[in-house]
């Protein structure tokens, strides 16, 4: 035990001497960076603005999501769509020489205007051949009314001749009859009877002739009558012909069927030209539309008559308002120069477009920069068609059900 207290109070001494060399650390740099304050708490209004913000960003999150169920999940938006606009394209109907062009490119026209004259020098010939065709066939009519008449005169002729045949057949018989007694009797000789009964049968030839004439001159009427039913169809066919030489001259002035703007002017004066050939295309500005090519899952809740709103490229971004107006009867892909046949071992499902068909309801001055082919992007507001698909399912399971009980 003597042994062990030594130990213990150089032990001790050590410990000692460490603590107090600690404490005089502490007294020193040390007790200076403990007890130095933090940021948080040496600036109070740094702590206030975390905590704002953390707010915000909880209440913002929150409204984005109330949003989002209300009304954020049922809008869908492409920036595949475009400004199109129905335009037309014009043709001559008539192949010639162009005469005269009045209009010039990017120039805004009305209907009815005059864009080009083809030269008119054939065309006024083909008038003036069907006007002469008409004054033959209208000559030929008055020829056949005329034999008509002759005809009748005839009739009428024929007909006297065979009362005067028979009026003399009459007479001849008569004499005859008075003369056959007395030759008879022996009081007239047989050879004056026998030139009675002659002068009798010649009569009654006669008779027989112009009533034959007679026959064949009211058969004539029928032919004559027949002969100007065919004159006046010749006119017809002249005045027909009339009218298409005169369509045809008046078709020589290419008019616009359309109020719009001239675009691809490929005509100059002097030019050849084929019926159907493309001289110039009018844009109608003013029946502008959008056509957005929406991706088939989005399309289940669009229906006509949605709002849309549209933003515009060229107009920095503006937005502007629209309508659903249609949706295209079969997807992009159907319509295409080469549709897809997938019936093949080599098969990839790829998401199909829908085009859909939107009216712009812009003003004025709006109008005046939207063109054909511009970019936009567009939303459509289907909010109003969410019950849709519940609709859907409860109509497929009532005709399940109805297919069921039928099959009982």
């Amino acid at each position: 035990m003597a042994v062990e207290h030594p130990k213990t109070d150089a032990a001790d001494s050590r410990d000692e001497g460490r603590g107090q060399k600690g404490h005089a650390g502490e007294s020193g740099d040390g007790d200076t960076d403990v007890g130095k304050p933090g940021l948080l708490t040496r600036y109070p209004i740094i702590r206030v603005v975390l905590v704002a913000t953390l707010v915000a960003g909880i209440l913002a999150a929150g409204l984005w999501y109330l949003d989002y169920e209300q009304t954020g999940q049922y809008r869908q938006s492409t920036n595949n769509a475009y400004v199109r606009a129905d335009f037309v394209t014009i043709s001559p109907k008539l192949g010639g020489y162009i005469e005269r062009v009045l209009v010039s490119d990017n120039q805004p026209v009305r209907k009815g205007q005059l864009l080009a004259v083809l030269d008119p020098r054939d065309f006024r010939s083909g008038v003036a051949e069907a006007q002469a065709q008409v004054s033959a066939a209208e000559a030929g009519i008055r020829t056949a009314r005329r034999t008509l008449d002759e005809q009748r005169a005839s009739i009428a002729q024929a007909n006297a001749q065979v009362a005067s045949a028979a009026a003399a057949a009459a007479a001849a018989a008569n004499e005859v009859r008075r003369y056959e007694p007395l030759a008879q009797s022996g009081a007239e000789s047989r050879e004056r009877l026998a030139a009675l009964v002659l002068d009798r049968d010649r009569s009654f030839a006669n008779l027989r002739a112009q009533r034959a004439a007679a026959v064949a001159a009211r058969r004539m009427l029928a032919t004559q009558d027949a002969r100007i039913g065919q004159a006046l169809a010749q006119r017809g066919a002249a005045e027909a012909q009339l009218s298409r030489a005169s369509i045809d001259l008046g078709s020589i002035e290419i008019r616009s069927s359309i109020d719009g703007v001239v675009a691809d002017k490929a005509v100059r004066a002097g030019q050849f030209v084929q019926p159907g050939t493309r001289l110039m295309s009018i844009v109608p500005t003013d029946q502008i539309y959008v056509q957005a090519n929406f991706k088939e899952t989005q399309v289940a809740l669009m229906r006509v008559g949605q709002p849309v709103t549209i933003k515009v490229d060229a107009l920095d971004g503006a937005e502007l308002r629209g309508r659903v107006a249609s949706f295209s009867p079969g997807t992009g892909a159907q319509f295409s120069l080469l549709p897809p046949e997938n019936a093949t071992g080599n098969f990839t499902k790829i998401v199909q477009r829908v085009p859909v068909r939107i009216n712009i309801e812009a003003g004025p001055e709006a109008r005046k920069v939207l063109r054909p082919g511009l970019s936009v992007e567009v939303t459509v507001d289907t909010v109003g068609a969410k019950g849709s698909r519940q609709r859907i399912e409860e109509e497929s399971d009532r005709l399940t059900r109805g297919g069921a009980r039928a099959q009982q």
